[in-house]
């Protein structure tokens, strides 16, 4: 078959990892596999899947499925009901689980941001905030594995999943270990700029510097959040607070209430530097990414605009060896 044919076939289906299926689950979407180029049904919708199915795949070295494009809800629904067993399951490959729980949250962030006044979407982000909470709380590996798979082209809702994978391990490297905690965080972290949805992509994506009208229309998006959030009444007071606050800044040059530091929540002073750090090191249209050690000196540059502790917490996170206390000190 002519490349350009099987191309025009797999566009019509979504690729998805074997792991993702669960042994003895009845899924009501049919799998395809591919056979010499050509996609074919492998096992009709409301058929258990079960460990037989699993291990003769695995022998003829299937470890990817496919589901037409129609049933991508029914898929992305299941993955949600099922991702905290999946990222429990010891058979999973650690790269696996962060790479299903990554494009589990990018798909379900977009789904947030086109209908974000729709209650079932948040109730289904906090559980999702849940499962990535639970996974980041193993330790370093699982996210430097998140950190390995992570998207720096920048679009709207890898940069809200990037801002919340962040934020948690940035918390819990500051000891921060309570799921009620790094759950409120998570979900603030998550929907942070959920009040974009109100602007224009031709605003949001602009290749040259917004002008003054168009800055001052996106400087509302952290109060539009919150108000699109109250519309839902669906998450925790504490995490309205980043929402509004990620773009303060402690010398009070940000918006849109000029706070000081001391006027601004801990998870809100956690995801300014997390959110910064990120819009520093994706690719966007008006701006090439920076790596990361040039990203943090940028930032501890920025005298007095974001709270210490979390700066010292988040170089420690990020490891690079050569910036060390001394170096902090003389950058901040």
């Amino acid at each position: 078959m002519l490349e350009t044919e099987s191309k025009a076939i797999e566009q019509k289906h979504i690729a998805i990892l074997l792991d993702s299926i669960r042994v003895d689950s009845i899924v009501d979407f049919d799998l395809h596999i591919m056979v010499n180029g050509n996609l074919v049904l492998y096992r009709s919708a409301d058929l258990p899947f079960t460990e037989e199915n699993r291990q003769k795949l695995l022998e003829n070295q299937v470890a990817q499925l496919y589901v037409t494009n129609d049933c991508r809800q029914k898929y992305q629904i299941y993955i949600e009901k099922n991702l905290s067993i999946i990222l429990d399951d010891p058979k999973v490959e650690e790269a696996q689980k962060a790479t299903i729980l990554y494009e589990t949250s990018t798909n379900l962030i977009q789904e947030v941001l086109k209908n974000p006044t729709y209650g079932e979407n948040i109730k289904r982000s906090k559980d999702l905030v849940a499962s990535a909470v639970g996974y980041i709380l193993k330790g370093k590996e699982a996210f430097h594995n998140l950190l390995k798979i992570t998207s720096f082209d920048y679009h709207l809702y890898t940069h809200s999943v990037n801002v919340c994978t962040f934020a948690v391990a940035l918390a819990q490297q500051m000891g921060h270990t309570d799921p009620v905690f790094l759950n409120e965080l998570g979900i603030g972290a998550l929907l942070h700029d959920i009040g974009k949805s109100k602007i224009s992509e031709r605003i949001l994506y602009k290749k040259t510097s917004l002008n003054k009208i168009e800055f001052e229309i996106m400087k509302k998006h952290p109060k539009w959040g919150v108000d699109i959030l109250a519309q839902t009444d669906e998450i925790p007071a504490d995490s309205y607070l980043p929402v509004l606050q990620h773009h303060e800044r402690g010398d009070r040059s940000g918006y849109p209430e000029g706070l000081s530091l001391d006027e601004m929540h801990l998870y809100s002073k956690i995801i300014a530097i997390v959110d910064c750090f990120d819009a520093m090191t994706t690719e966007r249209v008006y701006q090439k990414a920076i790596e990361t050690y040039p990203a943090i000196k940028l930032i501890l540059s920025m005298k007095n605009a974001f709270d210490d502790e979390c700066l010292k917490a988040f170089i420690k996170l990020m490891g690079p060896e050569s910036l060390s206390d001394d170096n902090f000190q003389d950058e901040a």
